[in-house]
């Protein structure tokens, strides 16, 4: 049997793995030079920048996905964990400095508003308990049986109110001070989505942070793209590099391979588009076989976009930890701004709101000896003619250079780096139209579609197309979500599709 991917992302490598561990004999069709899609990594005068993924979150995830292989993570990874987990920089307030660990949060809560470290401990129970709920019931599951959804029922009544209450809601209502609400409000963005259309069921991604703790992957996520390679190629897997697909084959109703662009053709007994799910249905297939048309996508939201600006910078920062964010007081234009926008206080059309990451804190790899590397994300709206960056060639558009420039002397004013611009060495910039020309992105999203309601569970779309049998999908764009965890669950819900497995929760581990 013979299975086709398109994409050599994270669920096109995981999906391929899989399946070809299943027994089947797997090509990967990946349109640019090399593996990792949207998690992808550039060397620039000594620089090394990751242009995707840089939270190493839900550790449970990469285990059991190595797990199946009779793998550990830390036979493939090198984990440090992160201390701080992360900065905050409240706009004119002192930096906050966040831990990982309950305890230690909890502490930390104390000290900022009496009270909140009690309160925060109850919060932490409720998203341990949302986590689990999710893990059984929502993520390793492709919905297609009603017995395995029979377990929430003695929690529905708790389940139907996280999924109506806005998580800014059900987090003002237990905090008082900003910085606390914001803290665990803006786990929103790695959705994609916008705190008050985010169900407060997500509320559980503070467990992944706060209590399972902020680790990074030596080497960065080209680490972890380069062992999820390594493991598809140990499996069997044949990857083409600069082969893109052009349209889904079929005869009748069943789905018979790819045909690329350079008009040639891989014949399959069953396709996996790991791309975009948009550019799949809408340019892939013929009208009579998509599954999702416009209609299905007009009411839903692409999620967020970014402008990503990679700095190589002279000398160390010591002002900034691994992780850092920095909020505005008064973040609703910021968020405004990206997701309904205009907005008159912030005329650049982007966030105040920005994450920094500084790898080079924990990874003496990532740039030369003395200097320090710089991932800024300016979350924008998802919106192509916001432009390109330069990072791969021609000059950046305006908007692109503007909102860059503007990132830059917020880092220098808020972290107190006052002459950073004039320390700058390497300077690569991406836009919204980067992620559109490069990865087909629905609207030049970054991420991919909101988690809103809308946007969550079996809302969010099948994984299998209803119009032709053998084509599935995987990806941040399909279920269970955004992020590179989701994609690797992702892939495992797709071989449950081609082997009819209708439960729900992770599959077995090998024994030892």
């Amino acid at each position: 049997m013979k299975a086709t991917v398109i994409g050599a992302g994270v669920a096109g490598m995981a999906t391929a793995a899989l399946l070809a561990r299943e027994g089947f004999e797997v090509t990967v069709l990946e349109r640019l030079g090399t593996y990792g899609g949207r998690a992808g990594s550039e060397l620039i005068d000594g620089f090394r920048f990751d242009t995707g993924p840089s939270w190493y979150l839900m550790p449970d995830a990469f285990d059991h996905f190595f797990a199946l292989f009779g793998k550990r993570t830390e036979d493939v990874l090198d984990l440090r964990p992160l201390t701080p987990a992360y900065r905050l920089f409240p706009q004119a307030h002192t930096p906050v400095d966040v831990p990982s660990g309950r305890d230690e949060a909890a502490a930390l809560f104390e000290s900022i508003e009496p009270g909140a470290g009690a309160q925060l401990h109850a919060y932490l129970d409720t998203a341990r308990e949302a986590y689990d709920l999710a893990l059984e019931n929502f993520l390793y599951t492709n919905f297609n049986a009603v017995k395995p959804l029979l377990g929430v029922r003695r929690h529905l009544g708790k389940l139907a109110r996280y999924l109506t209450l806005p998580l800014d809601s059900f987090v003002a209502s237990r905090f008082s001070d900003v910085c606390l609400r914001q803290m665990l409000t803006y786990p929103a963005v790695f959705l994609s989505s916008h705190p008050h259309r985010t169900p407060s069921l997500y509320h559980l991604l503070s467990h992944t942070d706060l209590v399972q703790g902020v680790q990074y992957p030596q080497g960065g996520f080209k680490a972890v793209m380069d062992a999820l390679y390594a493991l598809a190629v140990e499996q069997g897997v044949r990857f083409e590099f600069g082969a893109e697909a052009g349209a889904i084959m079929f005869e009748g109703g069943r789905a018979t391979g790819v045909s690329l662009i350079d008009g040639s053709a891989v014949p399959s007994d069953i396709t996996i588009s790991c791309a975009d799910l948009h550019h799949t249905e809408t340019r892939l297939l013929p009208k009579a076989k998509r599954t999702y048309d416009e209609t299905w996508f007009a009411p839903r939201d692409p999620g967020l976009g970014t402008v990503l600006v990679m700095l190589g910078v002279r000398d160390k920062l010591p002002q900034l930890a691994h992780h850092n964010l920095l909020f505005s007081r008064d973040w609703a234009p910021d968020f405004d701004a990206v997701f309904d926008g205009p907005v008159a206080s912030r005329p650049l059309g982007a966030s105040q709101s920005i994450y920094v990451s500084k790898p080079s804190a924990t990874d003496p790899s990532v740039a030369p000896e003395g200097c320090e590397n710089l991932f800024v994300l300016v979350p924008v709206p998802a919106a192509e003619d916001i432009g390109h960056g330069d990072m791969y060639g021609g000059e950046a558009s305006p908007q692109v250079q503007r909102i860059a420039d503007a990132a830059v002397a917020q880092v220098a004013s808020w972290c107190g780096v006052p002459d950073l611009s004039e320390r700058i060495l390497v300077r690569k910039t991406l836009g919204p139209a980067d992620f559109a020309g490069r990865y087909h992105a629905w609207s030049g999203g970054a991420i991919g579609p909101a988690h809103t309601l809308r946007g969550s569970a079996f809302l969010r779309g099948s994984n299998a197309s209803r119009k032709l049998d053998g084509l599935y999908y995987a990806g941040a764009t399909t279920t269970p979500g955004v992020g590179v965890p989701m994609c690797l669950i992702s892939a495992e819900n797709v071989l449950k599709r081609v082997r009819g497995d209708r439960s729900a929760g992770p599959l077995p581990e090998p024994l030892d």
